[in-house]
């Protein structure tokens, strides 16, 4: 599976609403993954952003929310989820406040980029129900390769409506052709 973002990040606990530093993963599947070390043995926390985030804040816009001793409160990162709880994230400075809170915004809208070997860019995707991704190792560490297939079944009607239309004339054919032994008799 491909890794959009991954980083450091302050992490606030749910029940005693302490600070832990953990190692964070964003998959392209929306999975918000937070892990003890940056090894990614020790699974800790999972969050599916696709289905239950509502929102995410950054900055001064985090209201209620107190970040840790030696961080400001611009580092900060809240995110909403759909059961009314709130996942609240502290980075170490605030422009990368700003790039986790617009990779999580653009994961929770659900794009899936493509690399562009001619024009050396990435091209967004929009991925809905018509379509298949497959995610495949790349060359080297850290590569993915993305396969966006497309709806397999998109011009079936033409198709069917060309058999048909060829079915027809097979039938007509053949039909003429059946009778033939008849009249040479």
């Amino acid at each position: 599976m491909a890794l959009l973002k991954s980083g450091w990040l302050w992490r606030q606990t749910s029940v005693l609403k302490r600070w832990k530093l953990n190692w964070c993963d964003l998959w392209i599947d929306g999975s918000l993954c937070f892990y003890k070390t940056d090894s990614r043995r020790d699974l800790e926390h999972r969050i599916c952003l696709k289905t239950t985030c509502i929102d995410v804040r950054s900055g001064l816009e985090c209201e209620g929310v107190t970040p840790p001793e030696s961080n400001p409160r611009e580092n900060l990162i809240v995110v909403q989820l759909a059961s009314g709880s709130s996942v609240n994230l502290c980075a170490n400075s605030e422009d990368e406040s700003i790039a986790w809170k617009l990779t999580l915004l653009d994961t929770r809208r659900n794009p899936v980029f493509t690399y562009d070997p001619y024009d050396d860019s990435y091209q967004a995707v929009p991925i809905n129900s018509h379509h298949t991704v497959y995610i495949t190792p790349g060359a080297g560490p850290g590569t993915h390769q993305v396969v966006v297939q497309r709806d397999p079944f998109n011009g079936v009607a033409e198709h069917l409506a060309l058999g048909l239309l060829a079915g027809m004339a097979a039938g007509t054919a053949m039909r003429s052709f059946l009778w033939m032994p008849i009249f040479f008799c």
